[in-house]
């Protein structure tokens, strides 16, 4: 089984009798849709609605959660999760150099990735859905695995994360797929950036959305504008040779297609397709939609 260290990786841990209640009234995430087990998607948003910090929530125990996020952003998370906390009884403390593993594929093969991972409780990420990805939380570094394989696995699956591919304050839940990785719970009730959130999903209203580049040259490095006649419809992120990912305007993207005009990274030629396993499509109408 292919396997991965990430090293850039943080756990901020909430716990105590009114920690799921707390945290249900913030974040996107439906923690009554959480199973022991998996690891599910999540953000936490400005009232406006953009991602102010972005994550993987756990169970930890009866009372317990553990949110993964980037290290460099963990401290300022834990700050903003203080303010919100106010009289309820939980706890939140950040848990400091947590060694973060990720593995996948055929579980045939585990016993590589067995070896290296300490916690046996694997947590199923379960954005992803043709391949089976487990993370697990602890251990000492060894060789680092593959960092090149699990990019290349999170480019091919369309899976968006902040620094790399957006930058937080800058996107809403619907332009990096959490709508439909199980990120945002659109049956829950209210939690900051609800209202926003729920007017784009029930208006259609998502214009920017991540989308699989490909190329046949290597592509720019990550940042690069896309552009269609020098008018910009997105910008790359995340790159792994001749593909990459992008968050692109897809009312933009539709109407290049249609007309046949080239789109640009830099001075390379791309093509954007959506993911396979997402549900949403390119407008049928990108004049339309554009305008609208």
């Amino acid at each position: 089984m292919p396997f991965a260290q990430l090293k850039d990786r943080a756990l901020i841990s909430v716990s105590g009798p009114d920690a799921e209640h707390f945290l249900q009234n913030i974040l996107t995430t439906d923690l009554d849709t959480l199973g022991p087990g998996q690891a599910k998607p999540g953000a936490l948003l400005s009232p406006q609605g953009k991602i102010l910090f972005d994550f993987l929530v756990s169970r930890a125990g009866d009372n317990g959660f553990q949110l993964e996020c980037r290290a460099d952003i963990a401290d300022d998370f834990v700050r903003r999760l203080m303010l919100y906390r106010l009289r309820a009884k939980a706890e939140i403390a950040k848990q400091d150099h947590v060694l973060v593993t990720v593995a996948w594929g055929d579980d045939s093969t585990a016993s590589d990735f067995d070896s290296i991972a300490v916690d046996a409780k694997a947590l199923a990420d379960t954005r992803f859905r043709d391949v089976a990805v487990r993370r697990s939380y602890g251990g000492e570094a060894k060789d680092g695995g593959n960092p090149n394989a699990w990019l290349a696995l999170r480019i091919g699956n369309g899976m968006a994360e902040s620094g790399s591919d957006y930058q937080l304050g800058d996107a809403f839940p619907h332009d990096v797929l959490l709508d439909e990785t199980g990120g945002v719970g659109f049956k829950k009730g209210c939690y900051i950036g609800q209202e926003v959130v729920s007017r784009m999903q029930h208006r259609g209203t998502a214009r920017r959305r991540v989308l699989i580049a490909s190329a046949d040259s290597p592509l720019p490095a990550a940042g690069t504008e896309l552009t269609v006649a020098g008018r910009p419809v997105g910008a790359l992120g995340s790159v792994g040779g001749r593909t990459g990912l992008a968050v692109a305007r897809i009312d933009r993207v539709k109407a290049a297609v249609d007309t046949g005009e080239a789109i640009m990274a830099g001075e390379v030629p791309v093509t954007l397709a959506i993911p396979a396993w997402a549900k949403f499509s390119f407008p049928q109408d990108a004049a339309s939609a554009e305008e609208a």
